[in-house]
C-alpha cells in the first residue's frame, strides 16, 4: 500500500543476513579474545547471548533493516555462537538427550539415531571447509588431530561422547564424522524399567559380580555393552581397587574411590610412541588390582587376559563384539591366536573354558530396544568347540499396538557350575537359583 515501507526482497534479505552474520562472528571472536574454549554451560552461553544482544543495538542499518522479531534475533545470536565457537549445525543435536548417535556422511547429509531408529535431519554444513572446521574444533578440544598423513581418528570428547573421523584419501565421500553420544548414567533399576532384563536376571548378575565371576559381555555395535559394563561395575564392593583398560576412554564408574583408568596410545606421525592394550594389560597386573575391566579385547591382549584369570585374577569383566555367546568365545580364541605365540587352537579353547565363567549377550531388537538376550555359562571345550549352557534367555511375547517388543529374560532352572565362587566370596546365593 502507498506510504507503507515494503520488506526487502527475499534474496536481498538472505544476502544481508549472511553478511551480518559474518560480521557478528568476527565481533564475537574479538569478544572471546581468541580463546579456543567453547562455552558449554548454560550460564556461559547466556552471558555471551546478552553481550551480543547489546552489540546488536549498535549494529549498522543494514542489519536493523532485516526487522527481526525478538525470537528471530535470539535464534540468530545462537546460530552465530554455534558457528563461531560451538559445533555449528551439530550443536542442537549434541545437546538433544534423545539423540544417541550422529552420522555426518557429507556436508549436506546428516543422520541421527533416536530411540534406536535412524533418520535424516535437515541440518547441514555450508561446504566441506565448514565441516572440517567443526571437526578440527572438536578434535582440538581433546588434543587430537586428523590430516592426509593420518586420515583416521578415534577420540573421546569432554562430555564423554565418542568421535570417529575419516577423511580422504581413505574415504571417497569427503570428511565423514560419527559421534556416539555418551549414554546417560544408567542404573540397574533403569534397565528393569525399560524391560532390558528381568528382576531375576538383574539379581543374578549382581551376585555374580560380587562373587568375582569372570564375565564376558558380548553384542553387536551400539547394543549397549559399555552401559551394561558400567552398571555391573557398580556392584563391585567399594573397598576393591579397580583398573579399567580401554582403547578410548568411555567407561564411567561414577565417584569411585581407588579407580585407575588406563587408555591406549596411538603412535605419532613418525610411527613411534604407541602403547597398545596388551602392554596396559600386562602393566595392570603389576598394579595390585582387585578387579580388572577390559573395555574391549581386540588383539593379543586377549591371551594375557585369559592367562591372568588362570593365575588368580578373578572378577574380570571384558567386552567382545559378537553376534552370539558362542561366537564371543570363538572370537576370543581367534584373538588369542593373534598374540604372536605358536599356540594350538585346542589349547586356547581349554584355557578360555577354564577361565571364563559367564557370557552375557546383549542385542538390538526390531523395535530399536537393547536387551539382555542370553546369560550363558561355559561348561568346557573340546575339538568340536565350546560347550555352553543358557542360564537365562529372552523369550519374546509379540509386539504391542505401539510396536514395542514384549518379553522377558527368563531363568531356565539350570545350576551354575561356578557355585563355589559364591561360597568362597561369602556371597548369598538367591533362593530361587538351583544348587
Amino acid at each position: 500500500m502507498a506510504g507503507q515501507q515494503s520488506r526487502p526482497m527475499a534474496s536481498d534479505t538472505s544476502n544481508a543476513f549472511e553478511r551480518a552474520k559474518v560480521r557478528m562472528k568476527m565481533r564475537l571472536l574479538g569478544l572471546l579474545d581468541g580463546s579456543p574454549e567453547t562455552p558449554r554451560s548454560n550460564a556461559e552461553r547466556q552471558a555471551l547471548t546478552e553481550t551480543l544482544r547489546q552489540a546488536l543495538k549498535t549494529f549498522p542499518d543494514e542489519y536493523r533493516a532485516l526487522r527481526l522479531s525478538s525470537d528471530e534475533e535470539t535464534s540468530f545470536i545462537q546460530e552465530v555462537i554455534n558457528e563461531a565457537v560451538g559445533y555449528g549445525p551439530l550443536e542442537a543435536l549434541m545437546t538433544d538427550p534423545s539423540v544417541t548417535e550422529i552420522m555426518v556422511n557429507s556436508p549436506e547429509e546428516i543422520f541421527i539415531e533416536r530411540d534406536g531408529q535412524l533418520e535424516q535431519v535437515g541440518a547441514k554444513f555450508r561446504d566441506t571447509n565448514h565441516l572440517m572446521a567443526v571437526i578440527e574444533r572438536m578434535l582440538g578440544s581433546v588434543h587430537a588431530t586428523v590430516n592426509e598423513a593420518s586420515p583416521l581418528c578415534d577420540a573421546s570428547l569432554a562430555d564423554g561422547s565418542r568421535i570417529n573421523v575419516a577423511i580422504p584419501p581413505v574415504v571417497l565421500n569427503g570428511p565423514v564424522l560419527t559421534i556416539r553420544r555418551k549414554a546417560r548414567d544408567w542404573t540397574m533399576q533403569d534397565y528393569l524399567t525399560v524391560g532390558a532384563l528381568s528382576e531375576q536376571a538383574a539379581q543374578f548378575l549382581e551376585v555374580c559380580v560380587k562373587a568375582k565371576v569372570n564375565i564376558v559381555i558380548s553384542g553387536g555395535t551400539s547394543s549397549g555393552k559399555t552401559a551394561l559394563v558400567s552398571i555391573l561395575a557398580s556392584f563391585i564392593p567399594p573397598a576393591h581397587r579397580i583398573i579399567t583398560i580401554e582403547n578410548v576412554g568411555e567407561l564411567e564408574l561414577g565417584r569411585r574411590a581407588n579407580w585407575i583408568r588406563l587408555v591406549a596410545k596411538s603412535s605419532n606421525l613418525e610411527g613411534r610412541g604407541e602403547i597398545p592394550l596388551r602392554a596396559l594389560v600386562k602393566n595392570a597386573l603389576r598394579m595390585r588390582p582387585d578387579r580388572i575391566i577390559l573395555g574391549e579385547a581386540r588383539g593379543g591382549e586377549a591371551l594375557d587376559m585369559v592367562q591372568a584369570m588362570h593365575t588368580g585374577h578373578d572378577g574380570f569383566i571384558t567386552v567382545l563384539h559378537a553376534n552370539s555367546s558362542q561366537a564371543a568365545l570363538e572370537r576370543l580364541e581367534t584373538l588369542m591366536l593373534m598374540s604372536g605365540l605358536d599356540l594350538p587352537p585346542a589349547a586356547c579353547r581349554v584355557q578360555i573354558a577354564n577361565a571364563v565363567d559367564l557370557v552375557v549377550h546383549v542385542g538390538r531388537f526390531a523395535d530399536g530396544s537393547r536387551r539382555v538376550a542370553a546369560i550363558t555359562q561355559v561348561l568346557g571345550a573340546s575339538q568340536e568347540g565350546f560347550h555352553m549352557q543358557d542360564l537365562f534367555t529372552f523369550e519374546a511375547e509379540g509386539f504391542s499396538p505401539e510396536g514395542q517388543l514384549r518379553g522377558t529374560c527368563r531363568y531356565l532352572g539350570v545350576t551354575p557350575k561356578f557355585i563355589s565362587k559364591f561360597q568362597l566370596n561369602n556371597v548369598t546365593i538367591p533362593s530361587w537359583v538351583s544348587v
